[in-house]
């Protein structure tokens, strides 16, 4: 016997050796109500196993790359009925039909959305922060949907896969810099797609030499915006939106104007600030969070409990 019980949610991370499957493994181990089951290393590519695992759970993680992602979605498929529920951690389906995003504090009703969901995409990290942002402010009609909106992000290096986190542990790394420049990252149409922006935003991401830890931070003309609001509108507006949800956090601004990236580590939370200078109708919109976290792991665990019931 293997301890599961009939309310056991049995669960597969497809995938389990990376920075993010390490992650969702290491937090689902401390949540009840789940088991995890891992396919023998030598059939790790086999189909017929894999088909055979799929079958044999509730519910299957994919931290795989956006091909093998596919690939994996294909063999599910093939199952129909049978099939399990999908949580998918790659950037392969979170603009795809079909596909429910995984960010519950989206709007009103989407964490039953997800609840429900047979196939949630799980966010990205810096569109995570951006998306928690603006989204409100769009709604609002503050920030109209055709607006020139720049998003400025660093990270941790652990988002940056082997690699990277290989150089900065090695200390051969640079100890900042700017990537993306040819300003096609992947994480642009989620940005997009769950904004509500009509206009592709310029997204310019950096990487420091931290392991992880993240913030995502939105200049603004205060005059450029519907109504012309004060940085405390702004403020006000993401609080009242945000009201009640678990993670996700408005916070009043450092007084001293500055920011560290790292106190969120090791948390699902979300955190939003709004840094104003109402005399110059400047202000800048600033979410920080874990990249590993509320940027990956955590949330996939969150999306796990919402669509299995798990407390």
């Amino acid at each position: 016997m293997d301890g599961t019980t009939s309310t056991t949610r049995t669960i597969f991370i497809d995938g389990e050796a990376g920075t993010t499957g390490l992650g969702i493994r290491q937090r689902l181990e401390a949540l009840g109500g789940v088991a995890l089951r891992q396919i023998d290393p030598a059939l790790r590519k086999d189909p017929a196993a894999r088909k055979a695992m799929f079958e044999s759970v509730d519910l299957v993680v994919l931290c795989l790359p956006d091909d093998a992602a596919k690939e994996s979605v294909a063999l599910i498929d093939s199952l129909g009925a049978k099939g399990p529920r999908i949580v998918d951690a790659s950037t392969a389906h979170r603009v795809a039909p079909g596909w429910v995003y995984g960010f519950p504090e989206l709007s009103q009703g989407h964490k039953a959305a997800v609840a429900s969901a047979t196939r949630v995409a799980n966010p990205g990290c810096y569109p995570t922060g951006a998306i928690a942002l603006l989204r409100p402010l769009v709604d609002a009609g503050v920030i109209a949907k055709d607006y020139p909106v720049t998003v400025n992000a660093v990270s941790g290096y652990s988002g940056g896969g082997k690699s990277m986190i290989e150089a900065y542990d090695a200390g051969t790394a640079p100890n900042f810099e700017l990537y993306g420049l040819g300003l096609e990252h992947k994480h642009v149409p989620e940005l997009v797609a769950y904004t509500g922006l009509t206009r592709r935003p310029i997204f310019v991401p950096s990487v420091g030499n931290f392991r992880q830890g993240m913030l995502v931070s939105v200049p603004l003309h205060l005059d450029t915006l519907g109504g012309k609001p004060a940085a405390k509108d702004l403020e006000a507006i993401l609080s009242k939106y945000y009201a009640g949800a678990e993670y996700v956090k408005v916070v009043p601004a450092e007084a001293n104007g500055k920011i560290e990236a790292e106190s969120l580590n090791d948390t699902n939370n979300l955190e939003l600030r709004v840094f104003g200078n109402d005399k110059r109708g400047h202000a800048v919109l600033v979410a920080k969070l874990d990249n590993l976290g509320k940027g990956a792991s955590g949330a996939a665990v969150q999306n796990i409990r919402t669509m299995l019931g798990l407390a």
